[in-house]
């Protein structure tokens, strides 16, 4: 019995493409002005504070700047630190929570606009009929998640969705974060179905007694054991 699903976005929800060449692009071509304008602004002072102590865990670590790139003459050292993160996908949730803020002003601008697959906006409303619960577990931050649903072509989704999680519950590869997830919305472990792109996100989710998918969509990374899981190609899972 399925009473919840739980949706990972990229490459399940949303194409990759999609992430990779323009939410990416658009944060990394905008951070600078962006700290400029709001760098003050006590939220996102907060998410540069946690950002700066990140750079200096990688300063210590030999890390940064790595050492094919050295810092461009006249740019702000934070603004190259954050582009290379963009570049090599880290989950930090400094990082992640700045992208956020910055496609909220490309989503207001109407210069960005989110892209779901056909089948999404109808699973969505079916499973809504049915009574089903409807969570999304992203790297991205609960506001980017938001901005997305409500920014499609299809109108406004997150009526349609009961919850976010983000990296604050913890890494998408760790057991514990889907424990922490359970314990959250009150339905049994066993009850949801966890639907994503990645077979360690799914492992961590299937050790944590919830049922898993994995989602097949144009563009997605191969999974070298994908052959061991249970897959679908669009999230009309009975059509």
């Amino acid at each position: 019995m399925i009473n919840a699903f739980l949706l990972d976005i990229e490459g399940t929800t949303t194409p990759v493409d999609f992430v990779y060449r323009v939410l990416f692009p658009y944060s990394k071509a905008m951070i600078e002005e962006f700290l400029k304008a709001h760098g003050a602004d006590g939220d996102i002072a907060n998410d540069i504070a946690s950002l700066e102590a990140e750079r200096e865990t990688d300063k210590a670590r030999g890390l940064w700047p790595p050492a094919s790139q050295s810092p461009k003459s006249g740019s702000d050292p934070l603004s190259e630190y954050f582009r290379w993160l963009v570049d090599q996908d880290r989950k930090s949730t400094p990082l992640k929570s700045l992208q956020g803020r910055i496609w909220q002003e490309g989503y207001r601008s109407g210069e960005l606009r989110s892209q779901v697959f056909e089948d999404v906006p109808r699973a969505l409303a079916k499973w809504r009929r049915e009574g089903k619960q409807i969570f999304i577990y992203s790297s991205g931050s609960v506001l980017a998640q938001k901005l997305l649903f409500a920014n499609t072509d299809a109108g406004d989704l997150t009526k349609l969705i009961d919850g976010f999680f983000d990296t604050n519950v913890g890494p998408k590869i760790d057991e514990a974060s889907y424990a922490r997830i359970v314990s959250s919305v009150g339905v049994p472990a066993g009850e949801i179905m966890f639907v994503s792109d990645v077979t360690a996100e799914l492992n961590a989710a299937r050790k944590a007694g919830l049922q898993i998918l994995l989602c097949l969509r144009p563009g997605n990374r191969p999974q070298a054991d994908a052959e061991s899981f249970m897959q679908t190609d669009s999230l009309l899972l009975d059509e």
